[in-house]
């Protein structure tokens, strides 16, 4: 989040007066402890009328058809530039609804603290968890919190799950995908994984390298309200970059696929951290970038749309779909060669989301 709205949650959500430092395995025994430290944190900082219930799920209104979707997080640094593990997994959640064209609107969070955890850092998360919900505009309403032995996890991970409502004009598969549609990606590449990577690795540059990480359900939702259904198809590509995203794409949709290298929107320092520790960007995790494919009729009025909005200033069309080389997906170089796009074979970055 920006520097000064991270100060200015921190100056209204100032830390509880505790008499212990740090999380022992006493928090997650379901007892006095808990009581205290859910009360003092997750209960008062995220209250709302259905988790005030406290009940063991959430009572919820939901009509029509509707969107759900989990996902576990286990970064590591749990800090890093830009971001932390609990925006990171309320924006992971949001986005996923997102790209199914849902409006997100309840989460359930579940936490598997290590012993030892230091009850500010804790704090912080759950802080950065708050702005996250109300950037987004969701609540959370159920989660759960256990503590594991020093040495039988890493600090902290998060869990969270989702459900909303799809807006009616959205009609979101990948069987809607034809050949002629073009490829709009939202913003710059690889941010979010050189952002983790250069704090692992001790890299400095010129300004530093940040997560990407944000909430993209309101762009979306303005995307989906002015196109419809001439948006055939939203993912986001976290684990695996933007090319593993769309192998997978062209081998479930049997179509293919023609990328331009030269048309990839990319920071220069990203670009020279991966340069650098031999990254190809293209396989980096992301966290606040999705891919649209969208009918041709439609393109640049989308891309003229995105570019409006705050989360889509640096999007472009990146390619196109086509009936050629079916199930392959091909990237034309800056300089005018060609290779196959395979999937990422093994783990590039690992800890990354």
């Amino acid at each position: 989040m920006p520097e000064n709205n991270k100060i200015r949650v921190q100056l209204q959500c100032p830390m509880p007066k505790l008499d212990f430092d740090v999380i022992t395995l006493g928090h997650g025994s379901g007892g006095v402890l808990t009581n205290r430290l859910l009360d003092s944190g997750v209960f008062d900082l995220l209250k709302n009328d259905i988790l005030d219930e406290r009940h063991d799920g959430a009572f919820l209104e939901l009509h029509g058809k509707t969107a759900f979707s989990t996902d576990s997080f286990l970064v590591s640094p749990i800090f890093f530039p830009g971001g932390n593990i609990g925006e990171l997994a309320v924006n992971g959640t949001v986005n996923d609804l997102a790209m199914c064209g849902a409006t997100p609107k309840y989460l359930s969070l579940s936490f598997i603290i290590e012993e030892g955890l230091p009850v500010k850092e804790f704090w912080d998360i759950l802080v950065a968890i708050k702005f996250a919900c109300e950037k987004a505009g969701v609540q959370i309403v159920t989660g759960d919190t256990k503590v594991v032995e020093k040495g039988k996890g890493d600090k902290i991970f998060v869990n969270t799950s989702g459900v909303g409502p799809i807006h009616p004009k959205a009609n979101i598969r990948v069987k809607n995908i034809s050949v002629g549609d073009k490829i709009i990606i939202s913003g710059n590449v690889a941010s979010h994984g050189m952002a983790i990577m250069s704090v692992r690795e001790g890299l400095e540059f010129g300004s530093e390298i940040k997560s990407d990480t944000t909430n993209l359900n309101h762009t979306i939702l303005r995307l989906i309200e002015l196109f419809g259904e001439s948006i055939h198809l939203l993912t986001d590509p976290t684990r695996g970059g933007v090319a593993t995203v769309l192998k997978e794409i062209a081998q479930s949709s049997e179509i293919g696929i023609d990328l331009f290298q030269r048309d990839f929107p990319m920071d220069e320092q990203v670009a020279s951290a991966c340069e650098l520790l031999g990254l190809d960007p293209l396989y980096v995790a992301n966290e606040g970038l999705f891919i649209a494919f969208v009918s041709e009729s439609v393109a640049d009025a989308v891309l003229t749309a995105l570019q409006e909005d705050e989360n889509g200033q640096n999007a472009r069309i990146i390619g196109s779909v086509v009936a050629e080389h079916p199930k392959q997906v091909i990237m034309e170089s800056a300089i005018g060669g060609k290779r196959v796009i395979s999937m990422l074979p093994g783990e590039q970055l690992p800890r990354i989301c």
